[in-house]
């Protein structure tokens, strides 16, 4: 019987999930708005040097936002504060791209600025603040929730966006203006729960050691008196050790051998995973289809399609990532979508083309496989890339080290972006030979340098790395026998962190 406790861990945990519909949403609205012809001539008919800055405006904001802004206010405001603020950005942002002057390109980009900016924000708090709170046995599973969202918030813009082509006439300029405004609907959702829900005990703990405000947080999403009480004193612990015998800041990025380890693993995967050429099909499936598909209605229905697909596939990850565990994942989404883009190369490349479009066999071939390039890259490279980012790092780095090395997704993608339309232009789908040349390096990647971090609690993890065990260093220095276990009428860290001697401690 699953606790009341239990299902509330999982409603705030979906709150805070729900970030991610703002960047799958607005990473799908741009591509989605391309293939309106109203845009494209209230904007002048954009070249690909315009298109290219409109991409790469939204990056730069969420890059200076990822590396800058969202582990300091994550850090000192609170996790909720980080999520608030970024959902409000994005608001204002949605208001100045959809109200754009006619022919003013240049405001429609500083919107893209923007939000990128708030979701930087966002997506460096949300993450960090389910896997402070989520119990370690089911983060996994709670986490694949976040990659979801993505899914759900490209499912939003795809079939709002559908629903528009279909209705062009009685639209007119606002066939895209409906795709671009819609995006409101989630921040204005997030921004009504999110100070209903608890801040984490560790930010808590770590921002003038408030107790009892850790405590409470605890009391709301665990089901005994036992795990609140063990988990306040690993956090206590870890945060000793930290504090004593590395740094409590984040000079540790660098300092820590094994922090430096995790740095470079991390932002690996990230850049890793926009290059598998999923963040390029995020991006520029509309004009991928477009060379197998003429009708821009049939192009907007396959890109609705998979993105309701998409949180099917994304689904598999909460089974199997805390079953199977994370190095698997990444592996095995690696080598399905090595082959996947292996085969649409050599399909569409080597049959002919009657008319500028390929036959309908041919064109639901290739569809078929990027949808199969899908079900395995969602509950792998998609989900699991957030799994373990999210819960390498020692606390005292978490906040910083997740922004920045979320970032390095929007870095690798912008230089992907920059380079594919002309790259697709002139070779074609001998492109997505490169892509399944990516996947099969990454496959080896993890399998030489990956550990596997399922169900270990995020302050023994850094263990797997070559550090030391936060939690057990930092009870000998506060002076606690058991590092992991407190018994409740006895356990009691005074606010110098040391072990008052009337502690008796369960062994």
């Amino acid at each position: 019987m699953v606790s009341s406790k239990r299902i509330y861990n999982w409603y705030i945990s979906l709150v805070a999930a729900s970030c991610m519909v703002l960047y799958g949403y607005d990473a799908s609205v741009f591509n989605a708005v391309q293939g309106s012809k109203n845009w494209v001539a209230y904007f002048d008919k954009p070249d690909s040097q315009t298109i290219g800055a409109i991409n790469t405006a939204y990056t730069v904001g969420a890059i200076v936002a990822g590396f800058f802004l969202g582990g300091p206010v994550a850090d000192y405001c609170g996790r909720r504060i980080g999520m608030a603020v970024g959902s409000l950005l994005v608001i204002v942002a949605t208001f100045i791209q959809t109200f754009s002057p006619r022919h003013n390109v240049g405001c429609f980009i500083g919107g893209r600025v923007i939000i990128g900016i708030g979701q930087g924000l966002a997506l460096t708090a949300g993450p960090i603040y389910i896997g402070e709170l989520a119990p370690p046995e089911i983060r996994g599973t709670i986490m694949s929730f976040w990659q979801m969202f993505y899914s759900v918030g490209s499912f939003i813009a795809y079939w709002v966006n559908y629903a528009c082509s279909k209705n062009l006439k009685s639209l007119g300029e606002w066939d895209w203006k409906m795709v671009v405004i819609f995006q409101l609907l989630m921040p204005i959702i997030i921004l009504a729960q999110i100070f209903f829900i608890p801040e984490t005990p560790r930010w808590y703990i770590q921002h003038g050691n408030r107790i009892e405000d850790a405590r409470s947080s605890l009391h709301r999403v665990r089901d005994t008196e036992q795990d609140i009480e063990d988990e306040i004193l690993a956090i206590r612990e870890a945060i000793e050790f930290e504090k004593e015998a590395i740094s409590s800041g984040y000079a540790a990025l660098w300092k820590d051998k094994s922090i430096r380890k995790r740095m470079y693993l991390a932002l690996l995967l990230n850049a890793g995973q926009q290059i598998t050429g999923q963040g390029t099909l995020n991006t520029y499936s509309t004009i991928v289809y477009k060379k197998v598909f003429k009708d821009a209605s049939q192009i907007a229905l396959i890109n609705a399609l998979n993105a309701t697909f998409g949180i099917i596939f994304t689904l598999n990850a909460t089974w199997t990532v805390d079953r199977f565990g994370r190095k698997f994942l990444f592996i095995v989404g690696a080598i399905g979508m090595a082959v996947c883009m292996l085969i649409v190369a050599t399909v569409e490349t080597q049959t002919p083309s009657p008319g500028g479009a390929k036959t309908v066999s041919v064109g639901i071939s290739i569809v078929f496989l990027l949808f199969l390039f899908a079900f395995f890259y969602k509950p792998s490279w998609g989900a699991t890339t957030w799994i373990f980012t999210s819960e390498i790092f020692s606390m005292n780095v978490r906040a910083q080290a997740v922004g920045m090395c979320s970032q390095t997704q929007n870095v690798a993608n912008s230089i992907v972006q920059q380079f594919f339309p002309t790259f697709l232009d002139n070779c074609g789908f001998y492109a997505f030979y490169m892509f399944a040349g990516i996947n099969g390096l990454l496959a080896v990647f993890v399998w030489l340098c990956v550990p596997e971090t399922k169900k270990v609690s995020l302050e023994e993890i850094d263990t797997l790395f070559g550090g030391t065990n936060h939690v057990e260093k930092g009870a000998e220095i506060v002076g606690v026998e058991d590092p992991h276990h407190a018994r409740l009428e006895s356990v009691h860290i005074n606010n110098d962190g040391k072990g008052e001697a009337m502690i008796k401690q369960e062994k």
